[in-house]
């Protein structure tokens, strides 16, 4: 698109409707500040530069959005013309056209900006605005035409009469400006309306009165031009860009299987013939492999998933997994997990911190902490790692080809050679040598007819308990 060509996004408000602490601006929606799909598709539609417009919780927002983007501060929102006002000192000189854009339509696409522009450049208009026709445009701005279709003005909802809300053509804070029309129109604004406020949407019947020309483009879908300004309308837009991820991941070689109960943030990579099984939920920076079969009933996020790999039934988090791995049902993978090739954890297992080698098996009811752990080596149901002295973390570190008893107990910090036994039941606190059987129990004794003696002397002979 054109260098000439910038943008600005207004996200200074407080968001009252949304009843919270928190900026609008940053609200999460699948995961991403709510803001930031503005910001993208604007970058996907090659805008440069582009100014937030910031004011409550300035601070917090510009760390949300990061250091790409030009900051304009709007200490007191004084309403969407103020907001222009204050981002028209960090235009560049060269600047002949000027998006504006609301920071709350997530569902907007580079699409809509670069039709925007065309039609602004194409036309000479002085500003290009996109509308919509809403069944009901409660809410909204309302479009005012002339007798001959031409554009005179915008309508505040609460400052229009009832005939003037009967009008189903809203605004939907979408413009293109040319940039000397906007610095010429903003000066006349004035704050004499129903909220006190300056409206960018009066720019537009300053200038029609100027007789500059003033077009439309209307949005074939309406949905991509809407706001969210309250929690509802929060859970609408989530859902719409959900069903947008998993119908381009489809279009990709992917296979959902249901996509009511799939949850796919747009920050995960997913390779080729996949299967996502329902209910699973694929969270932030993660990447998955090809040919993998997820879920059913699955919570990855920040994990790395190599090809080939079958997970299921199981929360993972920010752990590394490699090729030809399973895990479920009922697993835990904490941060700091690295599962190599060929590695299958089980039922009821938690595993933290770990690293374990190819082919190892982690397959029953077993803890394990803050530990390295070999090829090839088999993990018995119920072992534990006790890596914690009250105190301090420490390391177990487990050879290749060992195989470790069921309700074994390894206390850290110990090292067990490869190819080693450990016995079934016992707690190990110090090194095994390699091919060695480590042992750490006591002898079990049984007393016969020591129930039935008891129970005499307890009710004398032949006696009962109650």
């Amino acid at each position: 698109m054109a260098s000439k060509l910038a943008a600005i996004v207004m996200a200074a408000g407080k968001g009252t409707r949304m009843k919270s602490e928190r900026p609008k601006a940053i609200t999460p929606l699948l995961g991403q500040p709510l803001t930031s799909y503005v910001l993208r598709a604007l970058e996907q539609a090659g805008v440069e530069p582009i100014i937030v417009v910031v004011g409550h919780g300035a601070e917090e927002v510009q760390q949300a959005l990061g250091d790409t983007y030009r900051y304009a501060l709007q200490t007191e929102q004084l309403g969407t013309g103020h907001a222009v006002m204050q981002a028209m000192p960090h235009l560049p000189p060269d600047a002949a056209y000027v998006l504006v854009a609301a920071g709350d339509s997530p569902l907007v696409t580079p699409e809509v900006f670069r039709s925007l522009y065309e039609a602004a450049r194409t036309t000479d208009s002085a500003c290009v605005l996109a509308t919509a026709l809403l069944d009901d445009p409660t809410g909204y701005g309302r479009i005012l035409r002339n007798e001959a279709g031409h554009v005179i003005g915008i309508v505040e909802e609460k400052d229009a009469t009832p005939e003037q809300k009967a009008i189903h053509e809203v605004c939907t804070s979408f413009y293109c400006f040319r940039a000397d029309a906007l610095r010429d129109a903003l000066p006349h604004l004035s704050n004499q309306n129903a909220q006190g406020e300056y409206y960018l949407t009066d720019v537009i019947g300053i200038l029609a009165a100027q007789g500059a020309r003033v077009t439309t483009w209307q949005s074939p879908d309406p949905t991509l031009l809407l706001g969210v300004n309250n929690r509802w309308e929060l859970a609408q837009a989530g859902n719409a860009l959900r069903m947008r991820i998993l119908k381009q991941l489809c279009m990709d070689g992917i296979t959902i299987i249901d996509p009511a109960t799939t949850y796919i943030e747009p920050t995960v990579q997913i390779g080729h013939d996949t299967v996502i099984e329902p209910n699973t939920h694929l969270r932030g920076q993660t990447t998955i492999g090809a040919n993998c079969t997820l879920g059913p009933d699955l919570y990855l996020q920040d994990c790395t998933v190599g090809d080939n790999c079958h997970l299921f039934r199981s929360h993972l988090v920010q752990a590394r997994i490699h090729a030809e791995v399973s895990v479920g049902p009922f697993a835990h993978i904490r941060p700091g997990t690295v599962l190599h090739n060929g590695v299958r954890v089980g039922d009821f297992v938690e595993i933290k911190n770990v690293e374990i080698g190819e082919g190892t098996k982690v397959l029953h009811l077993t803890y394990l902490g803050d530990a390295t752990i070999g090829k090839g080596t088999n993990i018995g149901a119920g072992t534990i790692t006790c890596n914690y002295d009250g105190e301090r973390k420490h390391r177990t570190v487990i050879g290749d080809g060992v195989f470790v008893g069921s309700h074994a107990t390894l206390i850290a910090p110990v090292t067990i050679g490869d190819g080693a036994y450990i016995a079934a039941a016992s707690p190990i606190n110090q090194d095994v040598p390699p091919e060695s059987l480590a042992i750490a129990r006591s002898y079990q004794t049984v007393k016969a007819g020591w129930v039935r003696k008891r129970r005499e002397s307890k009710h004398g002979a032949g006696g009962t308990e109650p």
